[in-house]
C-alpha cells in the first residue's frame, strides 16, 4: 500500500479512466491537471479518435480543456493497456433493462476485461452508479477470477460520481468525492488518489455504504420532484399556479428546499438510480412503496403534458390528429447536449401516436439519432419567426437559455409551456 500511495502522492502513478463520457472525461481532465499521466479507455473508437485530435464531443467541455489535456492524456481502445496502469477508475453506463431492472452488463463486461490485465498493486474504483454490495460481492468476484486477492493483491473501492452536467456553480474538482473501500487499504489508496484532485474527499466505512450514499442523494431528488409533480396536477384543477407557490415558499428561510416540476424526469440518474435499490430490496423481501411511487407519478407526466396540449388544441378547434407542433427542447435539461432519458422523447411518441405532426428545435442537439427506446430520426427545425408561425403549437419541454420569451409569444400560435420559461400571462399560454 505504502509504494501505491508514495507513487500518487509523487505524480508518478498513472491513471487509467474507463468510459470517456460524461463522468470520465471530466476525470481525465482533473487528474491530467494535477499532473498525471492518464490512459483513457473507451470502446468507441471514433471518440478516441475525436479525443486524440484535442476535441470535445460534450458540448459543455470545451476544448481548449482536451488540447491541455494530451501531453499527458492518451486516449485508446487498446485494453490491454490497463496493465500499463496503477489505478483504474471505472466510469461506464448502468442503464435499467425493459423490465425496469439493473443492466449490468457494462460494469460486469469491464470487470472482466480488467481480469485479464490485471496485476499485484493495482487499485480498481466503481464510479458507476449501482446497488449495494455490487463492488463487494459481484465485482470482487469477477476481477478475482484473475487468480489475484481482493484486498490483499489488489485494492478496490467503490467511489460515486457526482457529476452534474452544465453546472458552473461546482467543477468535478470542488464536489466533496465519497470514498469507501472493501478494506482499510483500499479505502487508504482510493483517497490518496481523489485527494490529488478534489477540494475534499468523505471517508464511509464500506463500499456498501459509498453505493447506498449515491442512491440516496437521487432518490431524495425523485421522491421530491414527485412531490411537486403531483402538486402540479392537483393545483392546475384548482387554478393555482405551482411556480407561484414555489416562488413564495422558497422565501422560507428554512425546513424548504425549492424543487421544480416539469414534463417527467431525465437524465442518467434520476430516472434510473432509484430502480437499482427497490431491485436489490427484494432481495431483503422489502416493498419500496415510496421509490415506486415517485417513479409512477414522475413516468405520468408525459401523458399529462400530452392531454394538456390536446385540450389547448381543442380550444382553438383544432385536433391533435394532423396538428403541427414543434417541441422546444429534447435535452434532458437546461443548456446541455445530453438527451439520456428525456422525457421530450417520450412526448414526441406519444404525439406522433396520436397523429400529430411532429419537429423539434434544440441548439445543442442538431440531431435525434436512432436510440435505444426510439428511432425518430429527425433534425432541429431552425426556430425563426417564419417557421414559428407554421405550427399550430409549440411545446417547451426544456428551458434552454437561447430561447426567448418574448420572441416565442410574438410569434408562435400557441405555447404549451411545462419549464414556466414565459413568465408573462398570455392567452397564448398554456401551463402543463
Amino acid at each position: 500500500m505504502g509504494n501505491l500511495v508514495e507513487k500518487i502522492k509523487k505524480k508518478e502513478a498513472i491513471i487509467g479512466v474507463i468510459g470517456l463520457g460524461y463522468v470520465g472525461l471530466p476525470l481525465v481532465i482533473e487528474f491530467c491537471r494535477a499532473g498525471f499521466k492518464v490512459v483513457g479507455f473507451d470502446t468507441n473508437e471514433e471518440k478516441v479518435e475525436v479525443l486524440r485530435q484535442g476535441k470535445s464531443y460534450i458540448h459543455h467541455i470545451p476544448e481548449e480543456k482536451i488540447k491541455a489535456c494530451l501531453p499527458r492524456f492518451t486516449p485508446t481502445a487498446d485494453f490491454s493497456k490497463l496493465s500499463e496502469v496503477d489505478c483504474i477508475i471505472i466510469c461506464v453506463p448502468t442503464p435499467l433493462n425493459r423490465y425496469r431492472e439493473p443492466d449490468m452488463t457494462y460494469v460486469f463486461h469491464t470487470g472482466k476485461t480488467i481480469a485479464r490485465y490485471l496485476r499485484p498493486g493495482q487499485l480498481v474504483v466503481l464510479e458507476s452508479t449501482t446497488y449495494p454490495g455490487t463492488t463487494d460481492e459481484d465485482l470482487r468476484r469477477i476481477l478475482e477470477e484473475s487468480g489475484l486477492v481482493a484486498g490483499r493483491d489488489f485494492y478496490l473501492a467503490y467511489s460515486p460520481e457526482r457529476e452534474d452536467p452544465g453546472n458552473r456553480d461546482f467543477s468535478t474538482s470542488e464536489i466533496p468525492k465519497v470514498v469507501g473501500g472493501i478494506n482499510r487499504e483500499s479505502l487508504e489508496v482510493a483517497r490518496a488518489m481523489y485527494d490529488e484532485i478534489v477540494a475534499k474527499t468523505v471517508p464511509v466505512s464500506s463500499t456498501r455504504v459509498a453505493e447506498a450514499v449515491k442512491l440516496l442523494e437521487n432518490i431524495y431528488r425523485a421522491v421530491n420532484i414527485a412531490l411537486v409533480n403531483e402538486l402540479k396536477l392537483l393545483f392546475d384543477r384548482m387554478g393555482i399556479d405551482i411556480w407561484e407557490v414555489i416562488e413564495a415558499a422558497s422565501t422560507k428561510p428554512f425546513g424548504f428546499q425549492a424543487f421544480y416540476p416539469g414534463p417527467g424526469i431525465g437524465g442518467h440518474c434520476i430516472p434510473v438510480d432509484p430502480f437499482y435499490l427497490t431491485w436489490k430490496a427484494r432481495e431483503y423481501d422489502f416493498h419500496t412503496r415510496f421509490i415506486e411511487l415517485a417513479g409512477e407519478i414522475n413516468a405520468q407526466m408525459p401523458y399529462h403534458v400530452v392531454q394538456k396540449t390536446i385540450e389547448a388544441l381543442n380550444e382553438r378547434g383544432k385536433s391533435i390528429k394532423g396538428a403541427r407542433i414543434l417541441i422546444l427542447g429534447v435535452a434532458y435539461k437546461k443548456d446541455v447536449d445530453d438527451m439520456r432519458e428525456s422525457p421530450s422523447l417520450k412526448i414526441i411518441q406519444l404525439l406522433e401516436e396520436r397523429g400529430a405532426v411532429v419537429d423539434y428545435n434544440d441548439p445543442y442537439i442538431p440531431e435525434i439519432p436512432r436510440l435505444r427506446k426510439y428511432d425518430f430520426r429527425k433534425q432541429s427545425v431552425p426556430l425563426t419567426a417564419e417557421n414559428l408561425r407554421e405550427y399550430d403549437c409549440v411545446l417547451v419541454a426544456t428551458d434552454h437559455s437561447a430561447y426567448d420569451e418574448g420572441f416565442l409569444l410574438e410569434n408562435a400560435q400557441l405555447i404549451v409551456d411545462t419549464r414556466n420559461l414565459i413568465r408573462q400571462r398570455s392567452e397564448k399560454v398554456k401551463k402543463a
